[in-house]
């Protein structure tokens, strides 16, 4: 007997807590639930889920009874009411790492897709996708139920490369911000130099301008990102001008094609990047005191597991990339870099160019030591000529 009345007063709890609350009575989402009450924002290092709260009561429902992807004994995957917003809304929040997916069942999808645009050298450029379902839990007890079953469905998918649209550099153009657009990284790219191997000490360019085959250190990072993707440079490139976007640039590094004084150190392997080169001029500043030009690097993410296979064949014929597809939406723009005519030692100068090698300047020792070798090789083909036939004319003639 006492168990019958403890289960009717259970049952009348249940259905108190699912009665109109005061903040919906006037709210014109008090009616039965749609597709559309559900919104989803794809972010970086979480992705927040947000339903009307006062169609899950309409149905009978409260916040306790809404889950997400089924998981009813997983505290995490309950939502919390906010009876503040107008309208009243059930908020769910998961970090997008391996334990949130791995404990609230969502599912966690990464395909390869073949790279278009500034990615068009690589024949595979990962994508991600988050989705699973925020359902309703029904508390009957019996084999049948009058309450509706409520299931709402969501999705994120990210291109794990930046997308940026309308966005523009800072003042210095150091750092470049990205905001979130359907589905895109809310993350901050920065470019620093440094002037160690260490990446430790800042590189301070003075007025004067640094001097040729000074060697610089790059790193490239994304803070505010999850720890499930690390940072690729693509490409990195410099030009006379701040904007990327220009005809006239001369490659660091781009697919198989590398400057001979640059070095990549890390590329792939964490959440920045690191390379190196060395100071020049670009040949069009010969008549100023000081060159100045800037960094371009075109940055993408990559799942830790597979960075390493996302890099170029180069062992194969690669697709040339066409001037017209280097595009402002996945780069980043060091500060100004200058650069004075002095140098302690013998200097290469290097020439703008469309993509194409820089030719070659031999030092003048080294043009010495080209004229020695020529002129001992004709001295010594000489020799052996006028040997040869000096020996003929006295050969003994035989009787």
């Amino acid at each position: 007997m006492r168990l019958v009345i403890l289960v009717c007063q259970l049952s009348l709890f249940m259905r108190t807590e699912a009665q109109t609350p005061d903040a919906c009575a006037l709210s014109e989402t008090n009616r039965a639930p749609e597709n559309s009450d559900i919104t989803v924002d794809c972010g970086t290092q979480f992705m927040d889920l947000s339903i009307y709260i006062c169609p899950v009561y309409q149905a009978l429902y409260n916040e306790s009874l809404m889950v997400l992807n089924n998981q009813i004994n997983t505290p995490e995957c309950y939502g919390t009411a906010d009876w503040t917003t107008t309208p009243p809304v059930l908020k769910f929040r998961f970090p997008m790492n391996e334990s949130s997916v791995s404990s609230c069942n969502n599912d966690f999808k990464i395909s390869d897709q073949v790279g278009t645009g500034d990615f068009a050298d690589f024949s595979k450029v990962q994508y991600v996708n988050i989705s699973g379902t925020i359902n309703s839990v029904d508390p009957s007890s019996g084999m049948i139920t009058y309450l509706p079953q409520i299931l709402y469905k969501f999705s994120c998918f990210y291109p794990m490369q930046y997308l940026v649209n309308n966005t523009q550099l800072s003042v210095s153009g150091s750092s470049l911000a990205i905001r979130d657009n359907n589905g895109s990284f809310i993350s901050t790219l920065s470019i620093l130099l440094f002037k160690d191997e260490l990446y430790q000490e800042r590189l301070i360019i003075p007025e004067t301008g640094l001097n040729l085959k000074t060697k610089i250190y790059v790193a490239v990072k994304a803070n505010n990102l999850t720890d499930r993707f690390n940072v690729m440079l693509d490409r990195c490139y410099v030009t006379t001008n701040p904007d990327p976007i220009q005809l006239t640039y001369y490659d660091l590094f781009v697919g198989c094609t590398r400057d001979a004084q640059t070095k990549v150190d890390l590329n792939g392997e964490k959440q920045e990047a690191h390379f190196s080169f060395e100071a020049f001029r670009f040949v069009q500043h010969k008549n100023k005191t000081v060159s100045t030009f800037f960094l371009h690097c075109v940055t993408r993410l990559c799942e830790p597991l597979t960075c390493s296979r996302l890099f170029p064949d180069c062992t194969s014929a690669r697709r040339k990339r066409a001037v017209v597809d280097v595009l402002p939406n996945a780069t980043v723009t060091s500060p100004a870099i200058l650069v004075g005519r002095q140098t302690s030692g013998k200097a290469q100068t290097f020439s703008a160019s469309y993509g194409t090698p820089v030719e070659s300047n031999y030092s003048s020792p080294v043009v010495a030591i080209i004229v020695c070798i020529v002129v001992l090789t004709i001295l010594i083909i000489a020799m052996a000529v006028y040997f040869a036939l000096h020996s003929r004319q006295r050969k003994p003639i035989i009787q």
